[in-house]
């Protein structure tokens, strides 16, 4: 690299940053030193314009937490169960197979560094209209990664969501999410300890793929000619990941690791820098020693380079053959690349000459920005002027036909969900579950965010986001645990677009603490942005619970004839943010639904107590769509038809179509209902007995006028995402 008056601003640096490096080194940085820079402080490595506002969140809450590493988690029963999602959002869209291949491997190594076995992955899509073939390629290409890389390592992915919108033409979202488990005795730290001891290099050789992938594409808004950008995509080999998630764990079971990171974004920078300023020790490290595989590669190419599959051990000294003889084993490279030392200084040589001397904090604590925020308005729909549908057969069908809510088995057929035979509750549903081999308890998983609510009310859509992913576990008969987070947003230099990210954060808070759920583990992805604009914030929420008997879980599917249909929670007028108003009318404003967080509580604990006890045969989440659209749904999954009867004095599509927050349905056997009635009373919660299973039909009457009536064969003819 020649360093020429502008490099820095090549790289990605500002102008001030450049002075902070100057006044930091007190010399001219060397060209691999202004490299590292670069890709440490930039926004998708050091989150300068985001970590004011994460100081927000709680890290503590009902379940011991584990909070502090590349990923997070809960102990229960003695066992840490990891988890964290993360996006791979522009790689993605440059290249979708590979961008979304990388960013499961990327994610799956955040867990089993910290020494527990991957058990689970979930991801979270977000794609403009598939009207638009493009979109449609997209599309097909992350799925096909995704598939292509979960399916060959034989971690099973169990969920997910996606959603279609204009908003995301240009910039589609891929976040992934993965969980892990093991004793917590088996728990890896990231950081570098004890001086003398050794650095080992394990994995892959290290090429020029992904170089600048945190700086130059991942921190910067879409460009025409964005094709450009291929360069910086990383390019992954999942039977070898397969290996180091086999080796690494067996490596961590001798007890000489130390400690161990993930060489993800910024590659051996990150990893160097960042173990020792955690072990609050330097390294020395020698560049001459890194399997390269392809010629004539600069330190700074070295040093950047995002090559997958590949790991930064801290071993025992004199006990680096141990962990050699392992990965040689799985038929993986491990070779001593460094040293820990007491001065806390970053010392990188190359053919015998130095190449970086830099202080470890310095390099692994990115500036903090306090950024500019402009509060923006979002249009207010008026119910009044919203012309309601004459035929609402029609409607319904139309609504189950939206790509948002049709089913996706198109999709998750395509990953094996089935391997390591723990899932019990397989994609589709509210939330999936999986057991955990001998023990009675198993854990529920989703991803939740409904970008639209965000974009009309950051604060609120970021809290319904967390109170239906809670929902989502609850009707699965677990109990909410922790929270993970994959913060999407627009350029944070622009004030409006940072007002999102700002709200946005400060909703997940306000809730996470309300109610005792820890933010474990996350991500922040900016620069969302394509030449149409900015993406809707999308504060994607990861979460976890824990189902205390595994063997009494609930599915949102309608058991039998004869059944009692009981709604918990209260129909609303409210029509803004909503999937009907989008698909039927075209427009998407505001305001979205509120959220009554007492109200929220109550609904969920009666629902989980009513699970708990075996009252309730099945519970489904009423989200996108409203009331209608979840009847027919339960009675789609299971094959058995419904007949409802609604009294409230409300307008129909909003009786209908609406999508008020804290509602769901639940079935249950008639001689049951004095049972329910007492934990519903004891609970305070609202609820109205509205239909029972019955037919093949999905049959819903107002009053003495029947408004709905179609077959489930008519139903399941249109609920098929098309790919």
């Amino acid at each position: 690299m020649v360093l020429t008056k502008d490099a820095y601003r090549e790289l990605g640096l500002t102008d001030q940053e450049y002075k902070n490096i100057l006044k930091i080194l007190k010399r001219n940085p060397t060209p691999t030193e202004l490299a590292m820079f670069s890709v440490e402080w930039s926004e998708h490595c050091g989150y300068p314009r985001s970590r004011k506002y994460l100081k927000l969140f709680p890290q503590t809450g009902k379940y011991e937490t584990l909070v502090g590493e590349d990923s997070g988690g809960i102990i229960y029963d003695g066992m840490a169960i990891v988890f964290k999602m993360e996006s791979h959002n522009h790689p993605s869209q440059v290249e979708p197979r590979q961008g979304a291949a990388t960013g499961i491997g990327g994610i799956v190594r955040d867990i089993f560094t910290a020494g527990t076995r991957p058990i689970a992955c979930l991801d979270s899509l977000r794609f403009g209209e598939l009207s638009d073939p493009y979109n449609k390629f997209l599309l097909n290409g992350v799925v096909s990664g995704i598939s292509f890389y979960g399916n060959c390592i034989g971690v099973p992915t169990i969920g997910g969501e996606i959603y279609f919108n204009d908003c995301y033409s240009g910039n589609c979202l891929v976040n992934a999410m993965c969980i892990g488990i093991a004793p917590r005795e088996k728990l890896a730290r990231g950081k570098a300890v004890g001086i003398g001891n050794t650095i080992l290099y394990a994995g892959a050789k290290t090429g020029r793929d992904g170089i600048g992938g945190c700086s130059v594409l991942a921190s910067s808004e879409f460009k025409e000619g964005e094709e450009e950008k291929r360069p910086t995509v990383q390019v992954g080999d999942p039977f070898l990941e397969k290996c180091l998630i086999e080796a690494t764990l067996e490596a961590l079971d001798t007890g000489v690791v130390l400690g161990i990171k993930d060489m993800g974004a910024a590659g051996l920078t990150c990893s160097t820098a960042e173990m020792a300023a955690a072990g609050e020790v330097g390294m020395h490290v020698d560049l001459d020693e890194v399997p390269l595989r392809e010629e004539g590669m600069e330190p700074y190419e070295i040093m950047m380079s995002e090559s997958q599959e590949r790991m930064l051990l801290c071993v025992k000294k004199g006990k680096e053959k141990i962990i050699q003889k392992i990965y040689k084993k799985w038929g993986l490279e491990a070779v001593k690349m460094g040293v820990v030392v007491k001065e806390k200084t970053l010392k990188i040589n190359y053919k015998g000459k130095k190449v970086c001397q830099v202080p470890t904090f310095a390099m692994a604590e990115a500036p903090v920005y306090d950024m500019p925020y402009l509060k923006v308005q979002s249009a207010n729909i008026k119910v009044q002027s919203i012309k309601q549908p004459k035929d609402f057969n029609k409607t319904l069908i139309q609504l189950l036909s939206s790509p948002n809510i049709a089913s996706k088995k198109a999709v998750f057929e395509q990953y094996d969900h089935m391997v390591q035979l723990n899932t019990v509750v397989l994609p589709g549903g509210d939330a999936a579950v999986i057991r955990v081999k001998d023990k009675k308890w198993g854990i529920a998983a989703t991803t939740d965010c409904n970008s639209r609510y965000c974009f009309l009310n950051p604060y609120k859509g970021a809290q319904i986001a967390v109170a239906e992913a809670c929902r989502n576990l609850v009707v699965t008969g677990a109990d909410p645990a922790a929270v993970t987070d994959c913060l999407n947003f627009g350029n944070p230099e622009k004030p409006d677009r940072y007002y999102y990210f700002k709200r946005s954060v400060e909703g997940i808070a306000d809730i996470c603490r309300a109610w005792e759920l820890p933010v474990v583990s996350g991500n922040v992805s900016f620069y969302n942005e394509s030449p149409k604009g900015a993406i809707y914030p999308t504060p994607g929420i990861g979460m976890i619970g824990i189902i205390k008997d595994v063997e009494k879980r609930c599915t949102a599917d309608f058991k039998d004839d004869g059944d009692l249909v009981v709604l918990l929670g209260e129909n609303k007028e409210e029509l803004g943010g909503s999937e009907y108003l989008k698909v039927v009318h075209g427009k998407e404003e505001g305001p979205p639904p509120e959220l009554d967080l007492r109200i929220e509580r109550r609904v969920q604990k009666a629902c989980l107590e009513g699970i708990e006890v075996g009252v309730i045969k099945s519970a489904h989440d009423l989200a996108e769509g409203g009331l209608a659209v979840a009847l027919a749904e339960s009675s789609l999954f299971g094959g058995k038809g419904v007949m409802v009867s609604l009294t409230d004095r409300i307008r129909l599509d909003a009786l209908l179509f609406g999508e008020s927050q804290s509602r769901i349905i639940i079935t249950i056997a008639p001689e049951s209902i004095f049972s329910l009635q007492d934990i519903l009373m004891i609970n305070r919660t609202p609820f109205q007995i509205i239909g029972k299973v019955k037919g093949k039909k999905v049959t819903i009457h107002y009053g003495e006028k029947k408004i709905i009536d179609l077959s489930l064969t008519k139903l399941r003819e249109k609920w098929t995402l098309q790919l």
